[in-house]
């Protein structure tokens, strides 16, 4: 008769035991190994196999942490697209001069999308958010609508101040990522412009974002 295990060393088990895809250094393992293959290689001729050996894991245990090619790709281009999320979170709640805070919000934004890795996770997940819906919808929530629900709460705290006056922030927010990317992430996206756009060419099309958001939102000056 077998020996049944008392409920403390079932608990301890549990503890002991990873959840299968759950393992955070075997999935950065996997993704260092997909980096390298995606950048020597390009997405279309990069495969699983491939993937598996530049990590040097099992193709089975790839598939435990990643269903496909594409989700692949998301979560690392989500990997790269965060460390830069966070410069351009930190510009917003560092930087106290408003128009300052938003030159910086701005100028990362269009870093960011006009990028080489993000333009073709822009491309991948437009290609096939016809049939994998819930990835576009996913690289959507995690990228842009976060992004724009950020910059949101920041014109939240800024109305509070007196400094602007907006009635819809989450409305505002998604207007001023629009116009700081104007001219340059669209021609990027259709590879009509092959290289990155210049700071100077950032500078100034972010700089009119900024003039042409405050003529519409900033608050009047006070009378002396």
């Amino acid at each position: 008769m077998s020996a049944t295990l008392e409920p403390r060393h079932v608990k301890a088990i549990s503890r002991n035991r990873r959840v299968a895809g759950a393992d955070p250094d075997k999935r950065h393992q996997i993704l260092e190994g997909a980096h390298a293959v995606f950048a020597a290689r390009g997405f279309d001729a990069a495969s699983m196999n491939d993937i598996a050996a530049a990590a040097n894991v099992s193709k089975g245990t790839l598939y435990v942490y990643f269903e496909d090619k594409e989700h692949l790709f998301v979560a690392l281009i989500e990997r790269e697209r965060e460390k830069q999320k966070q410069g351009m979170y930190a510009a917003l709640a560092e930087e106290p001069d408003l128009t300052l805070a938003l030159a910086n919000f701005g100028s990362g934004l269009v870093r960011l999308l006009t990028g080489p890795f993000a333009l073709s996770a822009h491309r991948i997940v437009l290609g096939v958010a016809e049939r994998m819906p819930d990835l576009g919808r996913e690289f959507y929530e995690r990228g842009p609508m976060q992004g724009a629900r950020h910059l949101a709460t920041f014109l939240d705290q800024r109305v509070a101040k007196g400094e602007l006056v907006i009635e819809d922030t989450n409305l505002a927010a998604a207007q001023f990522v629009d116009l700081s990317q104007s001219t340059l992430m669209r021609p990027r996206l259709f590879n009509a412009v092959r290289t990155p756009p210049s700071e100077d060419e950032i500078g100034h099309v972010v700089g009119e974002a900024v003039i042409t958001f405050m003529a519409r939102y900033g608050a009047p000056p006070k009378n002396p």
